[in-house]
């Protein structure tokens, strides 16, 4: 390993940890939760086509939002629809072996704070809307980062805020679909939207728009 290489690994490390000793650490209004769902074969696939923040392995994210109680809670796409989750919940789905959450908190940049109250405005809207199986970012159905991505979209005045980029399904090992989308998609009998715009929760955790402001567990690599 080359002497910048150890430096910046050091630097990282040091970076999480101090981060990880936060006790008086408090979610905020807008803040994105990026989550190691560990779901399975769907999950390692799209986890080693996508890049996380510091190589973290990512495969959900949810919004914190003020929930009509005036609560904290996550708003996120998953399961059957768009539905609001405790926190707890959330956090507790899925731990490493020292029993911390596999989740690393985000945060808009300052300059952009003031599109959370429209954000999180427009992401209630879409409660109970249906889960997007089939990954269309055009189908009135959402999965857990086009959820993000239209709330923010439409907050910053129908100007794209996170890019969307061409998906792929194809094992970089291999060079062809992995075995797990293919069973998937002849399942629901529909085509893999192979190179169709997307997003992911890796490629918004590297977004100049936002900086990581928690980790609740280290990542290892």
């Amino acid at each position: 390993m080359k002497f910048k290489q150890i430096i910046y690994t050091l630097i990282i490390a040091f970076t999480i940890s101090c981060s990880n000793n936060k006790t008086d650490f408090e979610l905020q209004d807008g803040d994105l939760l990026f989550q190691d769902l560990d779901c399975g074969e769907l999950c390692e696939a799209i986890e080693k086509v996508t890049t996380g923040i510091n190589n973290a392995d990512l495969s959900h994210i949810g919004l914190i939002i003020k929930n009509n109680n005036n609560k904290l809670v996550v708003l996120e796409a998953i399961g059957k629809n768009v539905h609001e989750t405790d926190i707890d919940k959330f956090l507790n789905r899925n731990s490493d072996k020292q029993g911390n959450p596999k989740v690393i908190v985000g945060r808009l940049k300052s300059r952009y704070i003031k599109l959370i109250p429209l954000a999180t405005k427009y992401a209630k809207d879409l409660t109970n809307r249906p889960y997007d199986n089939v990954f269309d970012i055009n189908n009135n159905s959402y999965y857990c980062s086009e959820l993000i991505y239209y709330a923010f979209l439409k907050a910053n005045n129908n100007i794209a805020f996170f890019k969307l980029f061409p998906m792929t399904f194809i094992d970089p090992e291999t060079n062809k679909t992995f075995p797990a989308w293919t069973d998937y998609y002849n399942t629901l009998k529909c085509e893999i939207p192979e190179g169709k715009l997307g997003l992911n929760p890796g490629s918004i955790s590297r977004s100049e728009k936002i900086e990581i402001v928690h980790y609740y567990y280290i990542i290892k690599k």
